[in-house]
C-alpha cells in the first residue's frame, strides 16, 4: 500500500498526479504555513514561446495560519487572464474544446479559499482522467510534522525549485504538444497540457 501526504497545488504538474494515480491512499496538507513559488498558487502551461507560468493571487492568511486559511485575492483579474491564456495555449490542441466547458466555470465562479479552488480543480481533473481519488483522499487534521507508518511525505519534493528528474519513480517520457515543433517537448508541466493534448489516453501516459 502506498500512502502519501502531499500539498494542495493549483493544476499540478504530471509528476503529482503520477503520484494521485498509484496512490492508494492520498492526504492533502491543510495546515502548513503557505509557502510562495510552490505550485501551491501556482502552475505552468505551454505557450507558444515556452514554459508559461500562471500565478494565483492570494491574501496572507492571518496571523500566519495555516494555508487552509489563505484566501484567493480578486487583485489583476487573474480569472479572465487564467482562461485567455489556457484558451491562447491550447485552443488547437486536440481536447480542448472537449473539456473547456469543465473548466471554464472555475474562471467564472468566484471561491474563496485557494485550498478549495485547488481541490475542486484537482477533483475535476481526476474525473477526467479516470483516476479514482475520492475514495483514498484524506486531509489533515493538525499539522502533520510526524509521518505515518509508510507514509511519503511529498509536501516539498514536487516543487519548481526541486529537479523532477530526481524522483525515481517518475518519467516524464515526451507526448503530444501543440507547440513542440516550435519550443521543442517542454516536459513535467500542468496536467491541463497532459488532458488537453493527449485527452483520455492521459490515464495510460500516467
Amino acid at each position: 500500500m502506498t500512502n502519501i501526504l502531499l500539498a494542495t497545488a493549483y493544476l499540478a504538474p504530471v509528476q503529482y498526479y503520477s503520484k494521485l494515480n498509484r496512490a492508494d491512499i492520498v492526504t492533502i496538507e491543510l495546515f502548513e504555513h503557505y509557502i510562495k513559488q510552490s505550485y501551491r498558487n501556482r502552475c505552468i502551461i505551454a505557450g507558444s514561446e515556452g514554459a508559461q507560468p500562471l500565478t494565483l493571487p492570494v491574501e496572507k492568511a492571518p496571523n500566519h495560519g495555516s494555508i487552509k486559511d489563505v484566501r484567493l485575492s480578486d487583485h489583476g483579474n487573474w480569472r479572465r487572464l487564467h482562461w485567455n491564456a489556457l484558451q491562447s495555449s491550447y485552443m488547437t490542441s486536440p481536447f480542448f474544446e472537449y473539456y473547456a466547458d469543465d473548466f471554464a466555470p472555475f474562471y467564472e465562479k468566484k471561491y474563496d479559499f485557494l485550498c478549495d479552488f485547488n481541490e475542486e480543480l484537482m477533483l475535476l481533473c481526476c474525473r477526467l482522467l479516470d483516476i479514482d481519488i475520492e475514495g483514498k483522499l484524506r486531509h489533515t487534521d493538525a499539522y502533520r510534522s510526524d509521518l505515518a507508518d509508510g507514509e511519503v511525505d511529498l509536501r516539498n519534493a514536487i516543487s519548481p525549485k526541486c529537479n523532477f528528474t530526481a524522483d525515481a519513480d517518475f518519467e516524464a517520457k515526451p507526448y503530444y504538444q501543440v507547440f513542440r515543433e516550435r519550443t521543442g517537448f517542454i516536459p513535467n508541466l500542468s496536467i491541463v497540457d497532459l488532458l488537453f493534448n493527449m485527452g483520455p489516453e492521459g490515464l495510460l501516459y500516467l
